[in-house]
């Protein structure tokens, strides 16, 4: 029986590699498709080590229309994508946000255009983010889909609103021919237990656990802590923490959802919160990073950061239940797996 093509779009990316790796054990055809702006093509070779193939992969952005256009024409039969290609992070977007606006909405129209060109159809899982919730007022925590969506407190979370509109718009008008769901992730962090792909981010990290780490091999001086004066029990934000490999194959029920509705009537998207179900600070993070590897991280604590929310995290209730998926990995392996993996990449630079 042949198999169902999957496009995963930013496949060479942190979340997007993790996922081409559990579709393959799944039994999907992959396509990937990355234009290495903030991944190299090291990651392929660490996919190929762990899955024993050299997927299909395309070097293309996917925010211009006739690369968009030559990969549809290179696989026409692709059954469902996955939307990874976006900039993703809240700081960088509040200094750069006409970069962010471009980028991450015409990646979606892009690749929307050409998912619903006459004679197509498909599903599509957009990677979508609980930045969408903006601050929740606190009766709302944890967040659950029915809760309201603040405003964004960054340009990248409003890019994720904005996207998410679209969406549910193109979908509408549709008809039959676009199936959709979004995920709403919290905090991805860790590595794939092999340490052959992980996370890698160019430049300084944005995100907390990439900094630890770094930090912990000696790589920075100390990590900075963007403030302690939040309404929170240590005074430092409150987060959501996901392992990869569980975000991972979140995305694959979504996929094997919308195939199995692919009788159905289209034009609804349905949302998912990806989460733990569990609220962390920074502060703790860094203390039980510490305590699960051995190792000292310095940090200093130093002013708030633009676009920070104060605390969020998921009611994943829904995920659980209807996608018949949790995110189960303990906190202490995430942590010897994002520290495996840091290890191994710096003794190979």
């Amino acid at each position: 029986m042949k198999r169902e093509k999957i496009l995963v779009t930013g496949g060479a990316g942190y979340i997007g590699a993790h996922t081409v790796v559990e579709l393959d054990l799944a039994g999907f055809e992959v396509v990937i498709v990355d234009n290495f702006s903030n991944s190299t093509p090291d990651v392929l070779d660490g996919l190929e080590g762990i899955t024993g193939k050299r997927h299909h992969f395309m070097e293309l952005d996917c925010s211009d229309r006739e690369d968009m256009k030559m990969l549809f024409a290179k696989h026409p039969d692709i059954s469902a994508a996955i939307h990874f290609a976006a900039y993703k992070a809240v700081g960088e977007s509040v200094e750069k946000p006409l970069d962010y606006y471009r980028n991450n909405l015409d990646s979606l129209l892009c690749l929307l255009y050409e998912m619903t060109k006459e004679g197509r159809s498909g599903g599509l899982v957009f990677s979508s983010s609980c930045t969408v919730y903006g601050q929740p007022a606190s009766e709302n925590l944890p967040v659950s889909e029915m809760a309201p969506l603040q405003p964004a407190t960054s340009p990248y979370g409003r890019t994720k609103q904005i996207c998410e509109d679209i969406l549910t718009d193109v979908a509408k008008a549709s008809g039959d021919k676009l199936r959709a769901i979004a995920l709403r992730y919290f905090n991805p962090i860790g590595a794939h237990p092999s340490a052959l792909i992980g996370e890698l981010p160019r430049g300084v990290p944005q995100n907390l656990l990439p900094f630890v780490t770094q930090t912990a091999i000696g790589l920075r001086k100390e990590l900075s802590v963007f403030g302690n004066d939040y309404n929170t029990p240590d005074g430092s934000c409150i987060r959501d923490y996901i392992y990869v490999c569980d975000l991972a194959k979140a995305h694959v029920r979504a996929v094997e959802r919308l195939l199995e509705k692919r009788t159905g009537k289209g034009g609804e998207v349905e949302y998912f919160n990806l989460g733990t179900g569990v609220g962390l600070s920074v502060l703790e993070v860094v203390n039980k990073f510490m305590d699960a590897t051995g190792v000292d991280v310095p940090y200093k604590i130093v002013g708030r950061r633009a676009g920070d929310v104060e605390k969020v995290w998921a009611d994943p209730s829904k995920a659980n239940e209807v996608l018949g998926w949790k995110a189960d990995t303990p906190l202490e392996d995430v942590f010897k797996s994002a520290w495996l993996w840091e290890k191994r990449v710096r003794r190979k630079l």
